[in-house]
């Protein structure tokens, strides 16, 4: 049975360092802070926006959710931005994805100033990385390379396939593995026989967004699989996009869903807000 990389735990040592550094910098007269731009009433965003509400509360970073409606304008929502980028109170500016279809997605990702840009997703912050020189990162891709590190999971020289090309995940994990001298191959759903190049991770992450869909016949005995997938099965329950108790057994490291990437997603998002605050201050 494959070691459990356990998120939940990993992500509650480092909230409490965190914790720690924000207490540092209030002796400073430095009060981290995170604005939540929510529109609509999306039920998974207003799941997420809540677990990262209650994170920030509990270490202490200033934490306010702007509700808007599903009927705002784009320029009200670019306004809404401005005043933000604006506004020394608040470090971090995160604009809750999916948006509305109105709204352009890329224009709103693109008005939040990249200082402030906690999430990771900005042009600028993307092209900083793919040139080997992060400032801020997607959260998910880097709360597994904590992952990596926390459980001295190696990437130097391993092969690693990434299952999934979003901007979000698949894209810059990738660069974050080459970084760590990973051999990475990104594959997705048109790729011809998905199986195969997956048996030939060493490091297997998965983000297809779709649920019990790596198998057995994906993963080479003693891979390290990363399940980034968040889906719900025909009776409600949380699964990841890894059909766990079938690859589990032959696997070196596993991350369970729930509590596994989801957790550190949210740390490094309250990471970067405390990063941000240093130094914005």
């Amino acid at each position: 049975m494959g070691e459990l990389i356990n998120g939940r735990e990993l992500a509650d040592r480092m909230q409490a360092q965190i914790k720690e550094e924000v207490q540092e910098l209030e002796k400073k007269s430095i009060r981290p802070g995170l604005v939540v731009l929510l529109v609509g009433e999306n039920q998974a965003s207003q799941t997420y926006v809540k677990n990262k509400d209650l994170a920030a509360a509990k270490i202490g970073i200033r934490s306010k959710i702007e509700r808007l409606p599903e009927t705002i304008s784009e320029a009200d929502l670019l306004t809404v931005i401005e005043q933000y980028n604006q506004d020394a109170d608040y470090h971090g500016i995160l604009v809750q994805l999916p948006l509305p279809k109105h709204i352009d997605e890329e224009k709103v990702l693109l008005a939040v100033d990249p200082n402030k840009d906690v999430d990771g997703f900005h042009p600028m912050n993307m092209g900083h990385l793919f040139i080997g020189e992060p400032t801020m990162i997607p959260c998910t891709p880097y709360g597994i390379m904590k992952m990596f590190e926390a459980y001295n999971i190696d990437l130097e020289g391993k092969r690693a396939v990434v299952i999934g090309r979003s901007n979000i995940v698949g894209k810059p994990m990738a660069q974050l593995m080459m970084m760590k001298n990973a051999t990475v191959t990104i594959a997705h759903s048109r790729t011809v026989d998905l199986p195969a190049v997956a048996r030939e991770a060493d490091i297997l992450v998965v983000a297809i967004g779709r649920g019990h869909f790596v198998t057995k016949e994906f993963v080479k005995p003693g891979a390290v699989v990363i399940d980034v997938g968040m889906n719900r099965d025909a009776n409600g329950k949380l699964i990841g996009d890894v059909k766990f108790d079938e690859v589990a057994p032959i696997a070196s490291f596993i991350t369970p869903v729930p509590k596994g990437v989801g957790p550190m997603t949210i740390t490094m998002l309250m990471y970067q807000t405390v990063e941000a605050a240093k130094k914005q201050k």
